[in-house]
């Protein structure tokens, strides 16, 4: 028996998903067409047990993508950065969210130690933050020790998202929220993580990181 090529099959499926959805909804094509108005930036893991716009029950121009190994916030990486700010300042979504997942391929390796080639220097963020919490980390079952590293990195990547003038500028006048997801592979739910701040540290990041014009 032949065994279908995954590529062709999919293309394939491509045709029935248009012709479908077209007949569903005759106007989305010709609207997302014209441009595209999302209200949510999703800055997730590459991970293809993932895909953000199927687990949210979302239509295409939904949602605004960026996604990479293990959902790191690097403050350096031009291809977030680009990402986020014209997400924020010309799309003008509503929502940012970061979002990562349970059985995490990123987050096993940096709690490995085995060399991975390139992957090392962009695994790297999560490596200081394993060695900044490698206590609590080492006093954990494996499972246990890999959700908490994956909220941790999570917590420090809506942390540098915060210090983002573009980010803060929109927080300030627009209202813009800022969302700290776990997506659990085994049963598809979202967990939403609590990001509350106090008024000092809030201060105390303006004061630090709010350019002015």
């Amino acid at each position: 028996m032949a065994v279908t090529d995954a590529f062709i099959s999919a293309l394939d499926h491509n045709k029935e998903w248009a012709a479908k959805t077209a007949q569903e909804d005759p106007l989305l094509f010709p609207t997302l067409a014209n441009g595209q108005h999302p209200q949510i930036l999703w800055i997730g893991c590459s991970d293809s047990r993932c895909p953000e716009t199927t687990l949210l029950d979302l239509k295409p121009g939904d949602v605004f993508v960026h996604r990479n190994i293990a959902n790191i916030i690097h403050a350096t990486d031009l291809s977030s950065s680009a990402v986020i700010e014209y997400a924020v300042r010309h799309l003008r979504v509503k929502h940012v969210v970061l979002c990562g997942h349970t059985s995490c391929g990123g987050i096993a390796a940096a709690l490995g130690n085995k060399p991975l080639g390139i992957l090392d220097l962009w695994l790297l963020p999560l490596r200081q933050i394993r060695s900044q919490h490698l206590k609590e980390l080492q006093g954990l079952k494996t499972e246990e020790a890999s959700l908490r590293l994956v909220e941790l990195n999570i917590q420090e990547g809506v942390r540098l998202l915060k210090q983002k003038d573009v980010i803060l500028e929109a927080i300030e006048t627009r209202g813009l929220q800022i969302h700290a997801l776990i997506y659990d592979v085994a049963c598809g739910v979202l967990r939403e993580l609590a990001s509350d701040e106090p008024e000092e540290a809030i201060k105390a990041r303006l004061a630090s990181f709010k350019l002015e014009a």
